[in-house]
């Protein structure tokens, strides 16, 4: 499209992206979350581990960079193998914002549940988090709420997360 600017001209240029996810409790334990396995928990109803935390972080770093939708890169079908690590989803999507000449510089995470406690899990996720992302753990915040035990999220049925993302030109300092 003539006159877009898309950043490139910009050795120093930023952007920033949202994502959001949800998924309901499913048969079994084992429940993926931010990257790291919470075991005895319920595991929560997807095609892939249905780790909605990784998901909604991979959205906010696809929308920064314009690159798509998860569910577009990773459909919810054959093409996608059942049962997917979405730690593999991130570190393409991260391969993918690097080819296009970006890099992850800050996540802002808040998952929301009512059950499991997540407290105890947040410093693990975010070191995953930001192992997965390349970026240093100070740059990744996680928050866990049980959702005001309102909705499906604070009922027990649901675990949602939505994550901002600042990402960076490659080669940018920050």
């Amino acid at each position: 499209m003539a006159g877009r600017d898309d950043g490139a001209a910009q050795p120093g240029a930023t952007r920033t992206g949202f994502g959001s996810d949800r998924h309901p409790f499913g048969p079994g334990d084992g429940l993926w979350l931010g990257g790291i396995e919470i075991a005895g928990a319920p595991r929560l109803h997807g095609h892939s581990d249905g780790d909605v935390a990784l998901h909604a972080a991979a959205g906010a770093l696809l929308g920064a960079a314009a690159l798509g939708d998860l569910g577009d890169l990773y459909p919810a079908d054959e093409r996608t193998p059942r049962g997917s690590a979405s730690s593999a989803f991130v570190r393409d999507v991260v391969g993918r914002l690097g080819a296009a000449g970006w890099r992850p510089a800050s996540l802002d995470l808040t998952i929301r549940a009512a059950r499991p406690r997540l407290a105890p899990h947040v410093p693990a996720m975010r070191e995953a988090i930001a192992r997965l992302l390349g970026i240093d753990e100070a740059a990744v915040s996680v928050k866990a709420s049980t959702g005001n035990l309102s909705g499906d999220a604070g009922g027990g049925r649901v675990v949602e997360a939505e994550a901002v993302a600042t990402i960076v030109r490659a080669g940018s300092a920050t």
